[in-house]
């Protein structure tokens, strides 16, 4: 069994309403020196067989990610 990591994240630049968020929960109790929360996605892939870097790519591209606001990454275990 093939075990996939796929790290999905907003793009430099796009804002994070829900980092935001976070980061004035932190500060409201205390938590000093954060600049900057960014909130993502982590999703966990199992293939009963191989399956290609080209076909794992199309999968973020087409469904697991917003190409368009998010940049992905893919780790292969």
């Amino acid at each position: 069994m093939k075990k996939v990591k796929v790290f999905v994240t907003l793009k430099e630049g796009i804002l994070d309403p829900q980092g935001l968020t976070t980061k004035h929960a932190l500060e409201s109790i205390n938590y000093e020196g954060i600049e900057d929360v960014r909130v993502g996605k982590y999703l966990e892939l199992k293939f009963s067989k191989d399956i290609s870097e080209e076909k794992l790519n199309q999968m973020c591209e087409q469904v697991l990610s917003n190409p368009v606001i998010e940049d992905y990454r893919i780790e292969i275990a």
